[in-house]
């Protein structure tokens, strides 16, 4: 965060555009000095002082981190379901795959049960808008994919149980 502070005179606007503050008159003189710099203006006399610089870059997550988002996706995949199935989308074996980057970027392959789901947009959307919900993830991308083509094999010992197949 960058501080500017004019105890004798009115504020100077900061232009965000150029990051640059503009200083339009102190006694006369202008200047342009970089937002990394603290000003002060006291007694008519322009004082300059350093201050850290701001980390621009994409903020990035460590292992630990990812883990537990990872772990937040799996728990909130388990609260999707399809209308006609009691069964959540991830116990069904419907997801593929799961890929989150370091800067909180996830991409969803999953699957139907059948190519011609009625249901699928819905259940997308579903899984969308609770995955955008969890903190930490920047944006969400689910692709529907039908390779491999599901079978009730991918399903877990619980969904088979739960359905009956065992």
């Amino acid at each position: 965060l960058y501080f500017i502070w004019f105890p004798t005179t009115e504020a100077i606007p900061q232009s965000d555009d150029t990051n640059v503050v503009e200083i339009c008159k102190i006694n006369e003189i202008i200047h342009n000095i970089s937002n990394k710099t603290t000003i002060f203006v006291e007694n008519n006399a322009l004082s300059l002082q350093k201050i850290k610089e701001q980390d621009n870059t994409t903020p990035h997550m460590d292992a630990q981190q990812h883990l537990e988002i990872e772990e937040k996706v799996v728990a909130m995949l388990k609260t999707v379901f399809d209308p006609e199935i009691p069964v959540d989308i991830y116990s069904l074996g419907l997801v593929y795959k799961i890929d989150l980057s370091d800067s909180g970027d996830l991409t969803i392959d999953m699957t139907m049960t059948a190519p011609s789901c009625p249901m699928a947009d819905f259940i997308v959307e579903d899984a969308r808008i609770k995955l955008e919900s969890i903190e930490g993830i920047k944006s969400v991308t689910i692709n529907v994919v039908f390779e491999p083509e599901w079978t009730k094999e991918m399903m877990s010992e619980e969904a088979k149980l739960e359905l009956g197949f065992l």
